[in-house]
């Protein structure tokens, strides 16, 4: 019944606080394998804290219990009905539980495919045209799947008028955690003229030349400005990670 409040029975009660760090299950999702972990003790840790008498995951038990493991059926209860049918859990403790399964249950919605689909120049300018029409320089990397499917877009820096600090390590680092194959590189000049500078040349390089050492490509450089682009790879200065020699290409 849904009036229903279900009551724990146990004589012993030790706090998970108490418990052996190894046994927590905070601790053992911070040790960097949530996979390892029981639906009881995910449960628990979004539930966070227990009442005086029970853990949180005696009080997780007690719920999965309830819709025997399935955690689909639980998916689609809503917060009050959390709170009306479990001490123990109050409006803010449902709302985390509603509130996880609910971006778990998104995160199982594929994309758009071509929403997400960078593999040319021309997208790539399309996609962050909006971003890049600004009075002032600012740095952008998409993060691309090895089937030039959008991982993530990440502004690197902004900075004046004339041009902005670009710090490679911080691009090889957001490379590195989100898995990526690739990337593509954008900026663009306030002033609309598209001719990549010195600036422009040495940054490429220098980027190139880290991601090859870490097996990423740079799959293309484009510069916007005016509502147009210049792009790297179509003038074949970035070509299948292969070192192209710049400063001999542009004038």
């Amino acid at each position: 019944m849904d009036s229903e409040i279900f009551t724990l029975q146990k004589k012993h009660y030790l706090p998970i606080n108490q418990w052996d760090p190894q046994d927590r299950p905070r601790e053992k999702l911070l040790s960097g394998n949530p996979d390892q972990l029981t639906d009881e003790e995910l449960l628990a840790i979004l539930i966070g804290s227990g009442t005086g008498r029970y853990s949180a995951l005696d009080i997780a038990k007690k719920i999965l219990e309830h819709f025997n493991g399935n955690l689909l059926s639980l998916s689609r209860r809503s917060a009050k009905e959390l709170v009306r049918k479990f001490s123990g859990i109050g409006e803010a403790k449902a709302a985390h539980i509603v509130a996880a399964l609910e971006l778990g249950r998104r995160s199982c919605i594929p994309p758009k495919e071509e929403e997400h689909l960078i593999n040319s120049s021309e997208k790539a300018f399309r996609f962050l045209q909006k971003d890049l029409a600004c009075p002032y320089e600012r740095f952008f990397v998409l993060l691309l799947s090895q089937a030039g499917k959008l991982v993530r877009k990440v502004l690197i820096s902004e900075g004046g008028l004339a041009c902005t600090t670009v710090d490679a390590r911080k691009i090889f680092k957001f490379a590195i955690d989100e898995h990526c194959c690739g990337m593509i590189l954008a900026h663009n000049h306030p002033s609309g003229n598209l001719q990549p500078s010195p600036e422009d040349i040495n940054v490429t390089q220098k980027i190139c030349e880290g991601a090859r050492l870490l097996d990423l490509h740079v799959f293309d450089h484009i510069i916007i400005g005016n509502n147009r682009y210049f792009s790297f790879s179509d003038h074949n200065l970035v070509i299948k990670q292969h070192i192209q020699d710049f400063r001999a290409m542009v004038p």
